[in-house]
């Protein structure tokens, strides 16, 4: 199969380089994704006499998708943070048409020499922790900053009001728990009273949001630079806390939620934040989308399990979200709500 696609992906890529003579190597799965598939390859070609050999990464859409998301966002939101300056990966094409590789897919530059922190991993970072920690709070609140319209993702889903924002997330993921539950799941439930019940506060503004901001989802070099911001396929505009919270979240903090991402100490990474982005953590506001995060997680967690189960979807992440990561936060949301007024 790995040589058929290759060879299907050299046709299609030569005419997009202007590089007839173009060869596809070394192709190969990277494990892991419950959203797209991702290969990496070399492309070597011939261009005003020279060798060129480029590091690239394909992401196709699979068969079955654990959450439904849209490539085209994906690849628009590469795009746009890129051209911005942020560390994020440039994309190169994108094809809509399933005939070329036959499903949907883009390609993007490949982020060389990095690894990601594992959430397993009790100290991911080591002597990097802070200066990790600068950097992705801090490239967090850049991506708040900007007007949406304003870097050409004004059209984005999501809420147009900033009074709306929570409602519109809220009735989203519990949507998607609606669908995909396979038995009764009474803390989400309750949590989904509990966040209808007490509303925050309008967002200070519509921002793009990320949508999966998180350890595992940024690459790290050996000495402790962000180089790639990855997996934008949530990407929407709404609350810039959201993805506060959601890179907040006790899951992302490797055993110390003191300390989240694995970085520096939680009231310095909002600090860091705020700088960045000219926002403010306001503390009701911030209180409310963190319980939202962890049922955002749940309503994932839920449908992993159920792809898996039903055999639509077989990677093991989905095996191990939908039994770690879903007991994880089924018991923060207990505990959380606990202790809500």
């Amino acid at each position: 199969m790995i040589d058929e696609l290759s060879i299907r992906l050299q046709t299609y890529l030569a005419p997009k380089l202007a590089a007839p003579d173009l060869v596809v190597s070394d192709l190969a799965r990277i494990p892991g994704g419950a959203s797209r598939e991702t290969y990496r390859f070399r492309a070597r070609y011939a261009k005003d006499g020279k060798s060129i050999e480029r590091a690239l990464i394909l992401r196709r859409d699979p068969a079955a998708s654990l959450i439904e998301t849209d490539r085209t966002t994906e690849f628009r939101a590469y795009r746009a943070f890129h051209e911005l300056g942020l560390p994020v990966p440039e994309p190169i094409a994108l094809e809509l048409d399933a005939a070329a590789l036959e499903r949907p897919f883009f390609i993007m530059e490949e982020i060389t020499d990095c690894a990601v922190g594992s959430i397993l991993a009790p100290d991911p970072y080591g002597p990097h922790r802070e200066k990790v920690g600068q950097q992705f709070w801090s490239v967090l609140g850049r991506i708040a900053k900007p007007d949406p319209g304003d870097i050409g993702l004004g059209d984005f889903d999501g809420a147009r009001d900033r009074t709306t924002c929570w409602s519109h997330e809220l009735a989203r993921w519990e949507k998607v728990i609606d669908e995909d539950e396979s038995e009764p799941q009474p803390i989400a439930r309750a949590a989904i009273r509990w966040l209808r019940r007490n509303p925050p506060p309008p967002a200070q503004k519509i921002s793009v949001v990320h949508g999966d901001y998180r350890t595992g989802n940024f690459l790290v070099d050996a000495k402790g630079d962000i180089r790639a911001i990855l997996d934008w396929e949530m990407a929407h505009l709404g609350d810039p806390l959201e993805d506060l919270a959601w890179a907040l979240d006790p899951l992302w903090s490797h055993g110390d939620p003191a300390h989240p991402a694995g970085t520096v100490a939680r009231d310095r990474a909002i600090a860091i934040w705020e700088e960045s982005g000219g926002l403010c953590a306001e503390t009701q506001a911030l209180a409310w989308w963190e319980i939202f995060a962890s049922l955002k997680g749940l309503a994932i967690w839920i449908s992993a399990a159920r792809e898996y189960a039903e055999g639509r979807n077989t990677e093991a992440v989905n095996a191990f979200s939908g039994w770690y990561c879903l007991a994880f936060h089924n018991k923060v949301l207990a505990d959380r709500l606990g202790g809500a007024p």
